[in-house]
């Protein structure tokens, strides 16, 4: 089990759940799976991040401002990087570099090159991995094509028994691409802030 309690009202989850995050802007989505994913490192999990909007070095300082392990299993695959030109390919085994997000397959290669390091090299069995974010994925390619590809992603979570989390800005898509997506996820978290500005969390479909 994958234990959440430090961070939402469930306490675990199941191996092989993937949650997708969704909400408006500026509500602390970003904040939430981080937030995850540092439980799980602090636990002595792995963590994969495949991101689509910030560098591998914003990533890497999100991770490790929130734990006290000093050398953490940690993996990025940098979908920006290549893609903006700006900034350097540092030679560092916690990052692989993906030419940008409409790259899915090269995504996808490098997800599996970390999972099989995780599990089979450093025999880590519980691994949380982060997709931010779906909505990048949706401006670059297709609802049709970013499908397809989720289906394999959360299909490649479930077979390793790991906990996968997205990330959506439910606010920059129509109700039917929404409602389309959510088929292929176990569970929802909606966030928004109430009219006094507080953050408002639901989740559906986890246990």
């Amino acid at each position: 089990m994958y234990d959440l309690a430090d961070v939402l009202p469930e306490e675990s989850v199941t191996p092989g759940t993937n949650v997708l995050i969704a909400g408006p802007p500026l509500t602390g989505k970003r904040d939430l799976a981080f937030d995850i994913l540092a439980s799980g490192v602090n636990k002595g999990e792995g963590t994969i991040v495949v991101t689509t909007k910030d560098s591998a070095d914003k990533v890497l300082t999100r991770i490790t401002d929130r734990t006290t392990r000093t050398k953490p299993d940690i993996g990025i695959v940098d979908c920006v990087t290549k893609q903006r030109g700006m900034g350097t390919l540092d030679d560092d085994p916690r990052i692989k570099y993906a030419s940008s997000p409409v790259d899915m397959t090269g995504i996808g290669i490098k997800l599996s090159e970390f999972l099989q390091d995780f599990y089979q090299v450093r025999d880590l069995q519980q691994n949380r991995i982060l997709l931010h974010s779906v909505s990048t994925l949706l401006m670059y390619s297709n609802l049709q094509t970013v499908f397809r590809f989720l289906h394999v992603f959360t299909g490649r979570i479930q077979s390793a028994d790991a906990l996968g989390v997205y990330v959506i800005d439910s606010t920059a898509h129509d109700d039917q691409t929404m409602n389309t997506l959510k088929q292929l996820f176990d569970g929802v978290i909606e966030i928004d802030n109430d009219d006094e500005n507080e953050q408002t969390i639901r989740t559906a479909g986890l246990s």
